[in-house]
């Protein structure tokens, strides 16, 4: 009986590191924040949810194996990266063991860039290490396995007038690569349940960006798709706070 609580007790521990891991993504240490941004991954596509998952597994894991600060561990700081990995791997790579193998060592290989942006106090990592174990995958996958890349869609949809709802939805659903208004308020919710202030930024972060995209001439479809939205949802979500000079600097990034 002692033995199976303390399974238990183990396998809810990682859910919630899991949950706080993908909350993190969006700065929101919670692991139910986490399960409603996982619910809206796989509302946008159930398949990157499970990789969603796989590279969050894998990079928590690794930071464990590796002996890092068990604080941060539990927090989801090893997490997030990890999950972003998972999900561009999901979107760049066909569906196989090779390439979930690939996943994995990537996702691991973001764990060691986060511990060697610990190492010095310059700079944080934030997403750093996502990018940079990303372009290796990408980069290695192009000039040693290409059959392993998806071909990607040639075209865009086509819409004729911006609808400014939907771009501000997709604008955060695009934080994790979701093109899915339905995805982006399932994120927006999982913010509102840790901060009402987050998911006020994260709102104001979607809109701000979508007058000066338009005066850019940046066409009505890739404004609805959320791609001019998600960069400014994360610059006002990290930035923003209840003080003047913080909604300046959360309004002008």
């Amino acid at each position: 009986q002692n033995g199976n609580q303390l399974n238990a007790s183990l396998g809810l521990a990682l859910l919630t590191t899991v949950g706080r891991g993908i909350g993190q993504v969006m700065f929101q240490d919670n692991a139910l924040s986490g399960l409603l941004m996982l619910i809206g991954i796989g509302i946008g596509n159930w398949t990157l949810a499970l990789w969603a998952l796989g590279g969050n597994l894998i990079s928590t894991l690794t930071a464990y194996w590796s002996g890092c600060n068990p604080t941060d561990i539990r927090h989801g700081l090893y997490g997030f990266n990890g999950t972003l990995v998972g999900i561009a791997a999901g979107i760049w790579l066909s569906l196989s063991p090779l390439s979930f193998l690939l996943m994995a060592l990537a996702a691991a290989l973001s764990t060691g860039i986060v511990v060697a942006f610990k190492r010095q106090q310059s700079l944080p990592a934030y997403t750093a290490p996502f990018v940079l174990a990303t372009w290796i995958l990408i980069g290695f996958c192009t000039l040693v396995l290409p059959q392993c890349l998806q071909s990607a869609p040639s075209t865009l949809p086509i819409a004729e007038k911006l609808n400014a709802g939907q771009a501000v939805l997709t604008g955060i659903g695009q934080v994790m690569f979701q093109g899915n208004a339905w995805s982006g308020l399932c994120f927006l919710a999982g913010i509102l349940l840790q901060s009402r202030i987050g998911a006020g930024y994260a709102l104001l972060g979607a809109l701000l960006p979508l007058p000066l995209a338009l005066g850019l001439g940046v066409d009505a479809s890739t404004i609805n798709l959320g791609l001019m939205g998600y960069n400014g949802v994360l610059c006002a979500i990290a930035l923003g706070g209840r003080d003047l000079r913080s909604f300046t600097l959360a309004c002008g990034a």
